[in-house]
């Protein structure tokens, strides 16, 4: 048996956990900040198709200059992406995209936990990754170190128009 899911239950979830990831980034970014100049790695799992929503809203809940990527599925490395857009510039807050479209997400994901220690040193900004079930999956198995640097994973419930899509 399918369980019904309440869609204003998920839409009221949905909006404290959008306000629980703004009030992350922008206590990061916020002046005299205990983490501000500090890079942090926020995790939002969610469907892509999604995504841009949230985004939306965030960027509505939030006072921050966030600045956001979409990945190209032929991305081979997160941190030469990030670079590569930014320059020398330090957002306020950086959102990545489109991860669970790259081709070679085993290899962008091992690479990036191998070059963690270098996001520390030249991003003084959260970077918030938009992520999947199957893309937070793969975090958790190929870059354990990396996936325990995420305070926590900021997770988005289905809605029920989805969900019937779904089955």
């Amino acid at each position: 048996m399918i369980p019904l899911i309440d869609s204003q239950n998920v839409a009221t979830n949905d909006t404290a956990v959008i306000q629980r990831l703004a009030r992350a980034i922008s206590l990061a970014a916020a002046p005299n900040a205990l983490s501000e100049g500090e890079f942090s790695l926020l995790l939002v799992c969610c469907n892509p198709d999604k995504q841009g929503q949230i985004l939306s809203l965030l960027e509505e809940f939030s006072m921050a200059d966030i600045k956001e990527i979409v990945l190209s599925p032929k991305a081979k490395t997160l941190y030469t992406n990030v670079v590569s857009v930014l320059g020398s510039e330090q957002p306020d807050a950086l959102v990545i995209r489109g991860l669970e479209s790259v081709e070679a997400i085993n290899e962008l994901i091992i690479s990036t936990n191998l070059m963690r220690d270098e996001f520390a040193k030249q991003f003084k900004f959260p970077l918030v990754l938009f992520v999947n079930e199957e893309v937070l999956r793969k975090l958790i198995w190929l870059a354990p170190d990396l996936k325990d640097w995420a305070a926590s994973t900021f997770r988005f419930q289905i809605s029920s128009q989805n969900l019937v899509k779904c089955y």
